[in-house]
């Protein structure tokens, strides 16, 4: 940007996941469904002793935010803090950076790359209403589950026919509900529900509007009616160019220049970093883990953070105000 930066955020997330650990570790978590398998712990640790470090060395110019933000999972905590708290007029910054850990890569070394690293997600509903009846006689209804079936099967022309071929989306049907335990009885209604996940904002957009228009259709052409609900989630997580260059080179200088990678492939995998990266331009940066090239990804029920990477994530935070802020 041609401008001095003089103040920069650091951003780490804190919350666990509501699901079981099955490490069977001496340090397993204690709380019945609760388990930080997605590293956050690790994060918060990073982030505190950089803090740490940060505030005895004093040797850098301007201001460092450290955002300790909650709710990464399920209630986009991230969102909460930029919309609703206002976190960056209260809390100001040039730039804001943040870290993951990524057991796919190698113990120590860092993904940088700019663009869309991480897709949006987006959850759709869909209640389908038709005539139930009997079984023997399906003449006489408008049999619900064999409307769901073609709607399922029209979605998927939505990634495969209607979107560029260069571009990546994700339309996947999740959930199937109709009838009950009678098998002689055609339901009256049924349920499917999926996911969306997009790189680009204008794909995201025209899928959400698709899914809607192709559902009503395919329903309305079969004499069934369609209620159709779109759970908006994250928006992509988008790398800023020379923010991404800057913390690959600050990378560069803690794991040598081979252990940095800067066209790692993106994953459909979603992050609330998203909406920070809307407002402030900055990165947000993968730091393998991986001890064996096998280990349990995140929200695997035996995922185990990798504690020797620790000290790599609070260097990388450490040498980003000390470069950003000289």
């Amino acid at each position: 940007s041609g401008q001095k930066v003089k103040s920069i955020g650091l951003r780490a997330d804190m919350d666990a996941l509501g699901m079981e650990e099955d490490t069977g570790l001496e340090y397993k978590s204690k709380h019945p469904g609760k388990f930080h398998g997605c590293g956050h712990d690790g994060h918060t640790t990073m982030l505190l002793g950089a803090a740490r470090h940060l505030a005895a060395t004093r040797d850098f110019a301007g201001t460092v935010q450290f955002i300790f933000q909650p709710a990464e999972e399920m209630y986009g905590g991230g969102r909460a803090m930029v919309r609703d708290e206002n976190i960056f007029e209260r809390f100001p910054c040039d730039a804001v950076y943040g870290i993951h850990n990524w057991p796919l890569l190698p113990e120590g070394v860092i993904s940088a790359r700019a663009g869309p690293i991480m897709a949006s997600n987006d959850e759709f509903l869909v209640r389908i209403i038709g005539q139930g009846g009997h079984a023997a006689m399906p003449h006489l209804t408008v049999d619900p589950i064999y409307v769901a079936s073609q709607a399922v099967v029209a979605l998927q022309g939505l990634v495969s026919r209607s979107t560029d071929p260069v571009d990546s989306a994700v339309v996947s049907i999740t959930k199937f509900l109709a009838g009950t335990n009678a098998l002689n009885v055609i339901p009256f209604g049924a349920e499917l529900g999926g996911t969306i996940r997009t790189f680009q904002p204008e794909t995201r957009d025209r899928l959400k509007t698709q899914l809607k228009e192709c559902v009503r259709g395919v329903v309305t052409s079969m004499g069934a009616t369609a209620e159709v609900e779109i759970i908006e989630g994250y928006p992509a997580t988008i790398n800023h160019v020379d923010e991404t260059e800057l913390a690959a080179k600050v990378a560069s200088g803690i794991v040598g220049p081979t252990n940095v990678v800067r066209d790692a492939p993106s994953t459909m995998g979603a992050e609330d970093f998203s909406y920070m990266l809307q407002e402030k331009p900055g990165c947000y940066i993968w730091l393998g883990s991986g001890r064996t090239g096998n280990d349990p990804m995140v929200h695997d029920p035996k995922y185990d953070f990798n504690d020797s990477i620790s000290p790599i994530g609070a260097s990388w935070f450490v040498r980003m105000v000390e470069t950003s802020l000289a």
